[in-house]
C-alpha cells in the first residue's frame, strides 16, 4: 500500500507536466476572437477596412513604381519615401488579409508558427517604420539647414547605409519576440481576444512566467520609440530655430510647409502606436473593444493617409 501510495504520488505530478509540455504539441493554433464585444457589426466593419486595404495597397504600389521609374525622382526625400511606402505595404498585408478573413468568414483558427511570423512582421517593420521616419526628420534637417550641402551629404550609398540599418535594427531587436515566446507553455485555451497575433496579447496567454517577455518587450518599446522620438524632437527643434531666422513671411511658411506632411504621418504613426502600447499594460479601464477595434483599423488606414500625406507633400 505504501508503495501504490508513493508512486500514484509520483506519477500524478509527472503526468500533468508531461500534458502541460505537450498541450501546444496537440493544440498548436490560436483562436482570433476578431473584435469582442461587436460581434454582430464584424461584417459592417471588414467594409472600410477592405476599402482601406485596397487604397493602402494602390496608393503605395504606384508611389514605389513612380519613384523606381522616373530618374529624377531619386532624391533623398523621395526614396524614403519608397522605403517608407514598401514598409507600410508590409504592415498592411500582414494584418489586413487575415483580419478580414476573421470578420467576414469567421476564419478564426491561426497556426502556432503562422502567429509568431505574423508578429514578428508587424513588430519589425513598426520599428523599420519609425527608423524611416528618422530618417525623413534628418533628411528635413539637412534640406532646411544646410541647403548648399544636401546632396553633398546624404549621396545615395549614405541613403542606402541608412535603408540597411533601419532594417538590421528592426530584425535584431524583434527577432527576440518569437524566440522567448518558444519557451512558454501554453496550458488553457489559446483564445486571443483580438483579430491579429499581437505580441502582449500572446503573452497573456501563457501559464509559465513571462517576466522576460514583458520586460522585454517593455525595453524595445522605450528604446525605440524614446530613441526616435528624441531624435526627431532635436531635428525638427533645430529647423525651427534656423526657420525663425529666416527673414520674410512667405519665406518662412515656405520652409514650414515643406515640414507639414511629415509631421503628420509622423503624428499618425506615433500616437495610436502609444495608445495601444499603453492600454495593453497599464489602460485596465479602456473598453477592450476600443482598444481593438482601434488596433485592427490602425494599419491600413494609416498606410493609406500615409501614402496621400505623403504624395502631396
Amino acid at each position: 500500500m505504501i508503495l501504490v501510495s508513493f508512486l500514484s504520488s509520483v506519477s500524478k505530478p509527472l503526468t500533468m507536466a508531461l500534458s502541460n509540455s505537450s498541450w501546444r504539441l496537440l493544440h498548436p493554433s490560436f483562436f482570433l476572437m476578431g473584435i469582442p464585444g461587436l460581434e454582430e457589426s464584424q461584417h459592417w466593419i471588414a467594409l472600410p477596412l477592405c476599402v482601406f486595404y485596397l487604397l493602402a495597397v494602390m496608393g503605395n504600389v504606384s508611389i514605389i513604381f513612380i519613384i523606381w521609374t522616373d530618374s529624377s525622382l531619386h532624391q533623398p526625400m523621395y526614396l524614403f519615401l519608397a522605403m517608407l511606402s514598401g514598409i507600410d505595404l508590409v504592415l498592411a498585408s500582414s494584418t489586413a488579409p487575415k483580419t478580414l478573413a476573421v470578420l467576414l468568414v469567421h476564419a478564426h483558427e491561426i497556426g502556432y508558427t503562422v502567429c509568431l511570423i505574423q508578429m514578428f512582421f508587424i513588430h519589425a517593420f513598426s520599428s523599420m517604420e519609425s527608423g524611416v521616419l528618422v530618417a525623413m526628420a534628418l533628411d528635413r534637417y539637412v534640406a532646411i539647414c544646410h541647403p548648399l550641402h544636401h546632396s553633398t551629404i546624404l549621396h545615395p550609398g549614405i541613403i542606402g547605409r541608412i535603408g540597411m540599418a533601419v532594417f538590421v535594427r528592426g530584425l535584431v531587436l524583434l527577432l527576440p519576440f518569437p524566440i522567448l515566446l518558444q519557451r512558454l507553455v501554453f496550458c488553457r485555451a489559446t483564445i486571443i481576444g483580438h483579430a491579429y497575433c499581437e505580441h502582449m496579447a500572446v503573452v497573456k496567454l501563457a501559464c509559465s512566467e513571462t517576466t522576460v517577455n514583458r520586460a522585454y518587450g517593455l525595453a524595445v518599446a522605450l528604446l525605440v520609440v524614446g530613441v526616435d522620438v528624441v531624435a526627431i524632437g532635436i531635428s525638427y527643434g533645430l529647423i525651427l530655430q534656423t526657420v525663425l531666422k529666416v527673414p520674410g513671411g512667405e519665406a518662412r511658411l515656405k520652409a514650414f510647409s515643406t515640414c507639414g506632411s511629415h509631421i503628420c504621418v509622423i503624428l499618425i504613426f506615433y500616437i495610436p502606436g502609444i495608445f495601444s502600447f499603453l492600454t495593453h499594460r497599464f489602460g485596465h479601464h479602456v473598453p477592450h473593444h476600443v482598444h481593438v477595434l482601434l488596433a485592427t483599423l490602425y494599419p491600413p488606414c494609416a498606410t493609406t493617409l500615409h501614402s496621400i500625406l505623403l504624395s502631396m507633400g
